[in-house]
């Protein structure tokens, strides 16, 4: 009896061709960036968890617990209002400089601990990465998040300062709250572009400080930003006026305090921070998703 062979019609396709026919990917090859931004959405239960834990973990061996999320922001606020207020004499030129000092630091200390914390989001994280497959942006943004929480108890004592200094409680202290939404987005794309950077060059964490110190003295937390005017070339005063960290701290100042010396007005200084909020976010999100299939090789 005669046998019929009968032809495969999947065997003179090729791998690619029968990968595509049945819907098959490659293992670990990265997602399309609008499918990166669902997978994201998908885990942002994760992302709040984590970020509590880690909230929660930063203070469990400390005997005073999460009191220190409002004693920490006081006591830098007397060392620094110590050295410059008053060996230094920078108050002199600044109304109700108490109030104005705190801002400033407040606002650049969210920034300051998101990037820190963004630098060592992956290279900290190798365990978790390894054991458990998420989008890894979820670890920048959780610990964007928990910097946000530790800011909003900053803000409480804030309010209390400003008023002690003798600020009215006015109207306008409602712009806090779109002020501090565009600094979180700033903030995420900066610690999404640093966490790719510092899980290549794990240096970074010891180069990162220097940096945000020069930053800190740039943005006018310290003393009066007509310095800035009063010592620097005009080319370098506009400059300065295009600082990110300074143009979120002067939206806090036009919104908490009516007389503080400030370099732009309140429409530039909105115009530069919606700016900066989207023009960060985006291209840290991208300069992160491009790197994800590298996270916890090696």
């Amino acid at each position: 009896m005669a046998i019929t062979a009968v032809a495969n019609p999947d065997s003179e396709l090729s791998q690619a061709e029968l990968a595509a026919r049945y819907g098959l990917t490659v293992a670990g090859a990265r997602p399309t960036l609008p499918a990166y931004a669902r997978q994201l959405w998908s885990y942002r239960h994760f992302i709040t968890a984590y970020a509590n834990a880690k909230l929660v973990a930063s203070f469990s061996t400390a005997r005073l617990g999460r009191i220190w999320q409002v004693l920490t922001p006081l006591t830098n606020a007397a060392v620094y209002y110590l050295i410059f207020g008053v060996v230094l004499g920078t108050s002199r030129d600044v109304e109700n400089f108490i109030a104005y000092l705190c801002t400033g630091l407040f606002v650049f200390t969210f920034t300051q601990t998101a990037a820190s914390g963004g630098v060592t989001a992956i290279s900290g994280n190798l365990g978790l990465i390894r054991a458990l497959h998420f989008p890894r942006a979820a670890l920048p943004i959780a610990i964007t998040l928990t910097q946000f929480q530790h800011l909003l108890a900053s803000i409480v004592v804030l309010a209390g300062i400003v008023l002690v200094d003798g600020e009215p409680l006015t109207i306008q202290w409602l712009l806090v709250i779109p002020a501090v939404l565009l600094q979180s987005v700033f903030n995420a794309g900066l610690a999404m572009a640093l966490a790719r950077v510092g899980s290549k060059i794990t240096d970074m964490r010891q180069v990162l400080p220097f940096v945000m110190r020069t930053w800190m003295y740039a943005s006018g937390v310290l003393y009066s930003v007509a310095y800035f005017e009063q010592h620097l070339p005009e080319w370098a005063a506009f400059m300065v006026q295009l600082n990110p960290l300074l143009v979120y701290i002067e939206l806090m100042r036009h919104a908490l305090l009516e007389s503080a010396p400030v370099t732009a007005s309140a429409t530039q200084s909105w115009a530069l921070g919606i700016g900066w909020a989207a023009v960060t976010g985006l291209l840290g999100f991208i300069y992160f998703w491009r790197g994800e299939k590298e996270y916890g090789r090696g």
